[in-house]
């Protein structure tokens, strides 16, 4: 895909970010267009938001399940960035959120990660992960898709703003290095149960984030360095580690609640209006 056909498919896709348009067409089954692409568009749908004014804060993951990657052809998980203006802390653990165009909206609960520093090493070493974390919370993303019956690609999801539509963080706690050896071994176990308005949904594990949300955050940052050494992931970046659960359907009106057993974190609900 040459450089004005980079530009032209980014142009479009920030056009569907900021409208709720839909794409009729994925970039993926247009002429040129694979994962190197993918992420020339979202360096280029960065710069755009950063020359608008707004600040990207962190990164999403995608595809943090090693079965889909063999039959995607992936060697890896799939990310694109965040932004200031669409994460969002409770410390309450509530939370009231509006989605400005909504299209087909769909909510995910994640571990979320906060760095102090860059994420170096193998991604199979989740106590390194973790030594780069100053906190970690559990959080609901809402997701979103500008193409048609949810149907995509990993490149897609790359160029379209990972999906992402925004990001509720509840309470966080501090990863101190004596709780790390306890992180590791609790973090794949853990369970996550999901409701809406009072009735039970599904309940999910940190096993379904790449086995572990610390496996995935240490995987992410291999990742990235090997695709942008010059821009590691960073001190002072969100990670969203990947859903925990099915992507479940979600609208104005809904209020759902996440419960977790086996790792210190309170409950979150959050209301969508």
């Amino acid at each position: 895909m040459s450089q004005k056909d980079v530009e032209t498919t980014a142009r479009e896709l920030q056009s569907a970010y900021e409208t709720g348009e839909m794409v009729a067409v994925p970039p993926s089954m247009r002429p040129g267009f694979d994962l190197n692409a993918a992420y020339a568009v979202e360096t280029l749908l960065k710069q755009f938001r950063e020359a608008g004014g707004y600040k990207a804060v962190g990164r999403k993951v995608g595809y943090a399940n090693k079965a889909m990657w063999r039959v995607l052809k992936l060697e890896t998980l799939v990310w694109a960035h965040m932004y200031d203006d669409t994460v969002h802390y409770s410390d309450s653990n509530f939370a009231t959120l509006s989605i400005a165009h909504p299209r087909s909206l769909k909510i995910e609960p994640e571990i979320v990660f906060g760095l102090k520093q860059p994420v170096v090493g193998e991604g199979s070493d989740a106590a390194a992960a973790l030594a780069s974390a100053d906190w970690l919370a559990l959080g609901f993303e809402i997701i979103d898709c500008p193409f048609p019956e949810w149907k995509f690609q990993p490149g897609d999801f790359v160029a379209s703003f990972g999906l992402h539509a925004a990001l509720v963080i509840g309470e966080r706690m501090q990863v101190r290095p004596e709780l790390i050896a306890d992180l590791v071994d609790q973090l794949p176990r853990f369970k996550v149960r999901m409701s809406k308005g009072g009735e039970f949904v599904e309940e999910g594990s940190g096993r379904n984030s790449l086995k572990s949300p610390a496996l995935c955050l240490a995987e992410l940052g291999a990742a990235i360095a090997r695709r942008f050494p010059g821009q590691p992931l960073s001190a002072g970046e969100i990670v969203s580690s990947g859903t925990l659960t099915a992507a479940h359907p979600t609208g104005g009106g809904d209020r759902w609640t996440a419960e977790i057993e086996g790792l210190s974190l309170p409950s979150l609900t959050m209301q969508l209006t």
